[in-house]
């Protein structure tokens, strides 16, 4: 049995970190059965230091791309089956856009944003006992804004980085248009990586500038509900 290694459910979503929903709904829409171990304390016996990760026995798999390359080829999954080279290509590479851009912009959008981190503190580090609940979550988020500086986004302006967002989601909402999937009517692992990004802003209980942007895209917020409704039925919307 696969165990996935995750933060657990949050916000509205099966996970608030994009790279483990990604995995999870990859299993889901695969038919790979797994079981979710929902920990944050997860983080210390991680590999690598981030979560996912996964165990297939005595094999551990970390980060979300391996993992899923790991799962295509021992469960031998046809999910791009009907993706052409070029559709392949393309996904492959917009997978990448939201990987090393959308992803920065959510997190600065959750952890750097000042409207939001109090919802993000209270979730993340209000469990833990006085004084660590208030240690603890300053220098994580010190933590954050240096690597958010050192990648590039966390040197541009609110309004700069609303620009970044706004041009993602118009170019996936232009690429999804009225499909039911990014490719058609199937879902491929692409409608795993665009799921599990898209819904961190269209389905999420939080509310700030960065969702009321995502909102203006109705067919991708109809695109999450979808798959929300059809891979996560314990969750409502």
């Amino acid at each position: 049995m696969i165990k996935l290694y995750s933060f657990g459910a949050n916000f509205g979503v099966a996970d608030p970190s994009p790279y483990v929903l990604k995995v999870d709904v990859y299993m889901r829409m695969a038919d790979i059965e797994f079981t979710s171990i929902p920990d944050v304390k997860n983080l210390q016996k991680a590999p690598k230091g981030k979560l996912p990760f996964i165990t297939d026995g005595n094999t551990t798999i970390a980060d979300s791309q391996f993992i899923i390359g790991y799962l295509q080829e021992k469960f031998n999954v046809t999910l791009d089956a009907h993706l052409s080279a070029e559709q392949k290509s393309v996904a492959h590479l917009i997978g990448k856009s939201l990987d090393e851009n959308l992803y920065w912009c959510l997190i600065y959008s959750r952890w750097i944003a000042d409207d939001t981190w109090p919802q993000i503190k209270q979730a993340f580090f209000g469990s833990m006992p006085f004084p660590l609940n208030k240690i603890v979550p300053i220098l994580a988020r010190r933590d954050v804004i240096s690597a958010a500086h050192k990648q590039g986004i966390g040197r541009h302006s609110a309004e700069e980085i609303t620009i970044i967002t706004r041009e993602t989601l118009q170019a996936l909402s232009i690429l999804l248009g009225k499909k039911t999937y990014f490719f058609g009517e199937n879902p491929s692992t692409f409608d795993a990586t665009a799921f599990a990004f898209l819904s961190q802003l269209t389905l999420v209980s939080i509310e700030n500038d960065f969702t009321k942007l995502a909102h203006e895209y109705s067919n991708l917020v109809a695109y999450c509900e979808n798959i929300q409704v059809k891979y996560y039925s314990e969750l409502s919307l």
